[in-house]
């Protein structure tokens, strides 16, 4: 049975409380970013994909999920471990020498759910375009799921992708762009304006869904069941998800200083204080 919407939230707490202690315990990390996408990892997670129980790198017969901005790997390594892909007390290694979890999802260590290197930016929508070719040749009918950053989309790469995707029909691919509008050096308007994102993708033709509010449950669940209804329809679909940097921590949001910035202590303790624990820290 799937998780209801108050469940999918505390989980989304637990999730923010994760990513907090994660880069303060080691003065490192990217926590706006990872902070921002939680409700919707979460969501993919628990409710939205098909998932087979176990794990394997082939992913045969079962929804995956690629993360191309690999810097929000806090986050990606917290909803991996709550879904049960490993020991949650293994977040406690996270960017130690010999761990697994690693600044940057990597592959040699073999964390389960991880399936493919993700520290240079613009390459994720080239592997999964790959990956979903890969389930048509194999006549797989399941989705490739991705997320990139929308200064990301500044990477030259990702448009010879998407271009390619809509040439080539890859309609088992949704794509979804987490629009905050801030990148590491300030708001992506400043640093290099891309207009609209949802026009160039359409331009591309491919099919867009937009989630305006993107730390919503409910909304992100229901930009995605349509999202998933126009998939394998002769077009990929991208899905443009307007989220907060640093969401659910006041002193995070509507900035873009924490992309790259762990807490302090008290800082640490503020922020765990508007996030109050519901499953229990590792």
């Amino acid at each position: 049975m799937k998780p209801n919407t108050q469940q999918l939230n505390d989980l989304t707490v637990q999730v923010r409380r994760d990513i907090l202690r994660m880069v303060h315990a080691v003065n490192s990390g990217h926590p706006g970013g990872s902070l921002g996408c939680a409700e919707f990892l979460v969501s993919l997670y628990q409710s939205i994909m098909d998932r087979k129980d176990g794990w394997d790198m082939d992913g045969k017969d079962e929804d995956i999920f690629i993360l191309s901005n690999g810097h929000i790997s806090p986050v990606f390594y917290s909803v991996l471990a709550r879904s049960g892909y490993f020991p949650v007390s293994e977040l406690a290694t996270f960017r130690l020498l010999n761990s697994r979890l690693q600044g940057h999802p990597t592959t040699h260590e073999g964390l389960p759910g991880v399936r493919v290197a993700s520290g240079s930016l613009g390459q994720g929508m080239s592997v999964a375009v790959g990956a979903a070719q890969t389930k048509k040749l194999n006549k797989d009918n399941h989705i490739v799921y991705t997320l990139h950053g929308d200064g990301e989309l500044q990477e030259g790469q990702n448009w010879e992708a998407i271009m390619y995707a809509a040439a080539y029909k890859v309609d088992n691919l949704i794509a979804t762009v987490d629009l905050n509008g801030k990148q590491i050096d300030g708001p992506t308007d400043e640093v290099l304006p891309m207009g609209s994102i949802g026009a160039k993708f359409a331009a591309f033709g491919w099919e867009v869904v937009e989630i305006a509010q993107g730390n919503n449950i409910d909304a992100i669940l229901t930009g995605m069941a349509d999202a998933k209804a126009k998939a394998f329809n002769g077009k990929p679909v991208v899905v443009l998800l307007h989220t907060e940097m640093g969401n659910g921590v006041d002193f995070m949001m509507h900035t873009h200083a924490w992309h790259g910035k762990a807490p302090n202590d008290a800082q640490l303790e503020s922020a765990l204080t508007q996030n109050a624990e519901t499953l229990g820290d590792y």
